[in-house]
């Protein structure tokens, strides 16, 4: 992290193995990206708005476990479940009207905690407020995309 912005920088790399598969490294870590057979794809991993909602429940629970140690809530388990609208017309080329992406996304998240319900609830905003993914998928984010002859 650097002193001067406070911000951590990170990075994965990707690479093609056909026009549906993707195989992405991250730090130590590979892991593959592809879509359905239905839609093309051999179904070898999750999708890319799998792993969308993925990360933000990942995240999610991540938060949710930094926010009730800091406010001494111990939530022995938790179980995230996501689930979003996607109307695939524009991926496809169909229309060009609807949003390519997700229209609506809501996690419900069910935790067994030492903690009354307004208690659960403070954590709910403020586990909502802290989370990076839930952020980016909240607000707009710059993204820069390039494309350069290999």
């Amino acid at each position: 992290m650097s002193e001067a912005d406070h911000t951590e920088r990170f990075a994965v790399s990707a690479e093609s193995e056909s026009e549906t598969k993707t195989v992405v490294e991250a730090r130590d870590f590979e892991f593959v990206v592809d879509e359905p057979s239905p839609l093309g794809g051999t179904n070898d991993g999750p999708n890319p708005v799998e792993y969308l909602i993925g990360a933000w429940a990942g995240c999610l629970n991540v938060v949710a476990h930094t926010v009730g140690e800091e406010h001494g809530i111990d939530l022995e388990n938790v179980a995230i479940d996501i689930e979003g609208d996607l109307d695939p017309r524009k991926f496809l080329g169909i229309d060009e009207d609807p949003r390519a992406g997700y229209q609506e996304i809501t996690a419900r998240i069910e935790v067994e905690a030492d903690a009354d319900e307004e208690a659960l609830e403070a954590l709910a905003a403020e586990v909502e407020q802290r989370c990076p993914v839930g952020d980016n998928l909240e607000n707009p984010t710059p993204i820069n995309v390039a494309i350069d002859a290999a």
